[in-house]
């Protein structure tokens, strides 16, 4: 986005969903669920912690990006779109290419016992190797995106929108002078609460979200609708400043729906289970947008570097963090002193690189940093 259409609160919201995303995907690594790759030791305890990000983090992501597409499509010039997708295609397909590799190889010799080198297993990735299976049956796809499986749902997402607005140039704008005259705790909160839940109680029994862009009915139920909203919000007059007004009331909301799935547990019905994963989850982004509008803005503003950096330490990180645990495993350290190390790794030299890499013009559009 450039001024004077830009959103700072939205930029600092977005260098602090990497910032969570970061220590999620470190926790993947303690917490006894399945992942690429585990710690020396994992621990229950962390998955409280887990659960109360987990329903609503990705879904304020794409939130963010539909708003920030929905700025910077108005009045767009003819080569928009191509440019759009180079920049979110170019590190995807690097990293489909050269920085996921890494990961799959340490994930199936943890997993599977293979015992070739990363040359060997190069050949097997780039012909499609589908043979490293579990013993139910569950085969590793390659190629694979892994981490990076955000950027082709935003491609499909942003395309799409773009091909709506070329039928129908004021779509959004109507859209969002329709909400301005309805902004309120039904229009905002309520009623996408139960659409999600709608999808959910429709898709849950049958889906699981798989990141697999085609075969993902129960993902693409969550994630546009978020998508589509902050395009709208963008548009709509007061958007902001009703959502934050809101604000309290979604924190209220989205803690009380996670105390009472943690309460709960396992024996609650299925059909409340569901709904009240919706409400954390809109909740949660409203909460955050909200405090973010009311707080946030100035930290993109002095420190402009930081949100150009959020791009390409996204498409690195994972791979520095997976090697590292696997790296620090053997050595036998304390569980903190081995999860703080691998954190550091991946904070420090995630950042390191990218701001290393995006200094080249050659290299930081491959990376999603800005062309110079």
């Amino acid at each position: 986005m450039t001024s004077p259409h830009r959103l700072h609160f939205l930029d600092d919201l977005r260098l602090l969903a990497l910032g969570a995303l970061l220590l999620y995907h470190v926790g993947m690594a303690y917490v006894p669920w399945p992942w690429h790759v585990k710690g020396g030791v994992t621990s229950a305890a962390l998955a409280p912690w887990m659960l109360a990000l987990n329903p609503w983090r990705m879904s304020l992501l794409f939130a963010i990006s539909g708003a920030v597409t929905s700025l910077t499509i108005a009045g767009a010039p003819p080569g928009w779109l191509r440019a759009r997708m180079t920049r979110l295609g170019a590190p995807l397909l690097l990293g489909v290419l050269l920085i996921v590799p890494p990961q799959a190889w340490w994930q199936v010799r943890e997993q599977f016992g293979y015992t070739g080198d990363f040359l060997d297993f190069m050949g097997l990735y780039l012909r499609g190797y589908h043979g490293f299976c579990d013993a139910a049956g569950h085969c590793l796809v390659l190629p694979t995106w892994n981490h990076l499986w955000f950027l082709p749902y935003l491609m499909v997402y942003t395309g799409l929108l773009w091909a709506t607005l070329r039928r129908w140039p004021r779509a959004l704008d109507e859209a969002g002078a329709w909400l301005a005259t309805r902004l309120g705790a039904w229009s905002l909160l309520w009623a996408p609460w139960l659409l999600l839940a709608a999808g959910r109680l429709a898709l849950r029994p049958w889906f699981d979200v798989t990141h697999d862009l085609i075969h993902d009915p129960l993902a693409h139920a969550q994630y546009v609708p978020a998508f589509l909203a902050g395009a709208v919000w963008a548009r709509t007059p007061g958007a902001w400043a009703a959502i934050a007004r809101l604000r309290h009331l979604a924190l209220a909301l989205a803690v009380t729906a996670f105390a009472a799935s943690q309460l709960l547990g396992e024996p609650a019905p299925a059909a409340l289970v569901r709904a009240g994963f919706a409400l954390q989850q809109w909740c949660g982004v409203l909460a955050a947008l909200g405090f973010g509008q009311r707080w946030l803005g100035a930290i993109s503003t002095r420190w402009p570097g930081l949100a150009a950096r959020v791009f390409p330490v996204y498409v690195l990180h994972q791979t520095l963090l997976i090697g590292a645990v696997v790296t620090l495993k053997p050595l036998g350290l304390a569980p903190l002193a081995e999860a703080g190390a691998v954190l550091g790794i991946t904070v420090g030299g995630s950042w390191v690189l990218a701001a290393t890499a995006t200094r080249w013009r050659a290299v930081s559009p491959w990376l999603g940093g800005a062309t110079r």
